[in-house]
């Protein structure tokens, strides 16, 4: 009788509490009036990007995983959003985009995202395909311990280098000027450039001899005058945007190298000179960019760096501009040249997708990762949708077709239309896609660079460190010494360039890093780096 009272007491009690969790999948999981799970996503995203519900390759990913996503989408400010977010423990049920939440972030708020590996083999094919096929991928994927927090991006297709340098070959005709290969050589076509109306538009006065991209406060980027230092034989890599390099073998940082001197006292002899745009440390990225692509037909800007020439000028003045081959030091420097040697960066990303432990949808949310995996799909995410953006041709083969918008670069109009870079993918090797002219003309653009490429010991002289995994006591370790190692050698870059000074404060500096930590990095990365070659 008492047992028959327990059981009739524990159902009446599961009817009267079922809203407080006796049925708790049943009444916490949102769906729509067609059956699909309703999840909540939160995407990092370019400030070129449209709106998500503009693409029809998301629209049909969804509806084959089965859900309906709501999307905050996020261009500006992540970082401070994030930290909010991340305090508060409110996390959506998936967070997309490149590296928005780091290997650091799931160290410093254990147990907000959830571990995939189970989900993967239960509910994720495309994910374990790509996994096979590229094991490096899972290896990038997978944490200390083994488990799988967030998933990355391979995108197959880029070049060696982010990096090309461009110079206006017609303003070089203008001037009967032949094209620099050196240092001493690219200074005197500046000078030129500066006081012999170069655009000949009747106005000595309105060209910018040289440019580059915004620096900040935060590291080396793409498009800097850094990838001089490969005048000098130093291979970056990825950019190395905190300095940190590999010369046959050794982990080294250039921020502490004679040879970076050289280079940014060449940049001052060139800014002294008022060959240097007087806003390259104060513009955006957006007006580094506008500056660019002049007025009209008539360019503004004569040497500078970028990723492909329409990118960088526009439709109407790309035709003006060439790629350059990396310049010597000096007309007599017998150094080997180098380049900044971005692949892994390029084609390889971590932590592109991640989900939160407190989703209460994880199969269907995995379900909606494994379409971004699709090869097929991958190719959207980074091109934009069938039909508009890339035709499927009668033998199964794949081409990117030409902007719609015929005033737009084929790179604006991407990342316009798509997630582009920033999305996670895998882009099959076996994928049939001819590329759009931007890329095929990227190719073209790197080739005066290949003899640099050529000469690079890949084994010796690349830091695969994107690849390599820390304890969380030397990932914390890095961080610290490096935000102050960053706060001082970016104040001293710009100062030294714009100011001087670098000869006699140079010895006081490099003291000042070291005390601060800066071998002690470069020790840290070297004992990874030997691990990686030593399990490769």
């Amino acid at each position: 009788m008492k047992r028959i009272s327990k059981i009739a007491f524990s159902v009446f009690l599961c009817s009267a509490l079922a809203l407080a969790g006796c049925n708790n999948n049943a009444e916490t999981v949102e769906k729509t009036d067609d059956g699909k799970v309703v999840l909540k996503a939160l995407i990092t995203k370019h400030p070129l990007t449209q709106e998500l519900d503009k693409m029809e390759w998301l629209q049909e990913a969804e509806e084959r995983a089965g859900v309906e996503i709501k999307w905050e989408e996020v261009t500006a400010d992540w970082d401070q959003k994030k930290g909010t977010m991340l305090a508060a423990g409110d996390v959506p049920d998936l967070i997309v985009g490149p590296n928005a939440i780091t290997d650091a972030d799931f160290v410093k708020f254990t147990g907000l995202f959830h571990d995939m590996t189970e989900l993967i083999d239960e509910h994720a094919p495309n994910v374990k395909k790509m996994f096979e096929e590229k094991p490096e991928l899972k290896a990038l994927s997978t944490q200390k311990d083994g488990e799988i927090f967030g998933l990355p991006k391979y995108q197959r297709f880029w070049p060696e280098t982010s990096t090309r340098q461009f110079i206006n070959k017609q303003w070089l005709d203008n001037l009967g000027l032949e094209m620099p290969t050196n240092w001493d050589e690219l200074y005197d076509v500046l000078v030129a450039f500066k006081e012999e109306d170069a655009n000949g538009n009747g106005d000595p006065n309105d060209e910018i001899p040289m440019d580059f991209s915004p620096t900040g406060t935060l590291g080396f980027g793409q498009f800097q005058p850094t990838v001089l230092l490969g005048s000098l034989g130093i291979t970056l890599t990825d950019a190395s945007g905190d300095g940190v390099f590999l010369e046959d073998g050794k982990v080294k940082n250039f921020l502490i190298d004679e040879r970076y001197k050289e280079v940014v006292s060449f940049l001052n002899k060139c800014w002294e000179a008022g060959l240097i745009n007087k806003e390259v440390f104060t513009q955006d990225y957006t007006k580094y960019q506008s500056v660019a692509r002049g007025d009209g037909e008539t360019a503004k800007v004569g040497y500078t760096y970028g990723w492909e020439v329409t990118d960088r000028f526009g439709n109407t003045l790309a035709p003006q501009y060439e790629s350059m081959a990396p310049l010597k030091a000096s007309a007599d420097s017998t150094e080997e040249i180098s380049w900044s040697y971005d692949y892994n960066m390029l084609n390889y990303g971590v932590n592109f997708i991640q989900m939160s432990s407190t989703s209460k949808n994880k199969e269907a949310a995995m379900k909606f990762i494994n379409e971004l995996y699709d090869p097929t799909v991958s190719m959207q995410v980074l091109f934009g949708s069938l039909g508009t953006n890339i035709a499927e041709n009668e033998d199964g083969s794949y081409s990117v077709l030409p902007p719609q918008d015929e005033s737009m670069d084929p790179g604006t109009w991407k990342w316009t239309t798509t997630w582009a870079d920033n999305g996670p993918m895998y882009i099959s090797d076996s994928l049939n896609l001819t590329l759009g002219t931007d890329m095929q003309s990227v190719g073209e653009q790197t080739k005066p660079l290949e003899v640099a490429f050529n000469s690079i010991d890949k084994e010796k002289d690349v830091l695969p460190r994107m690849f390599f995994k820390y304890t969380d006591e030397d990932n914390n370790a890095l961080s610290l010494t490096n935000t102050e190692v960053m706060n001082l050698a970016m104040a001293k870059y710009s100062e030294w360039i714009t100011k001087g000074g670098i000869e006699e404060q140079w010895d006081g500096y490099v003291e000042e890093l070291k005390k601060i930590g800066i071998e002690k990095n470069t020790e840290i990365i070297q004992k990874y780096y030997d691990e990686y070659m030593k399990n490769k």
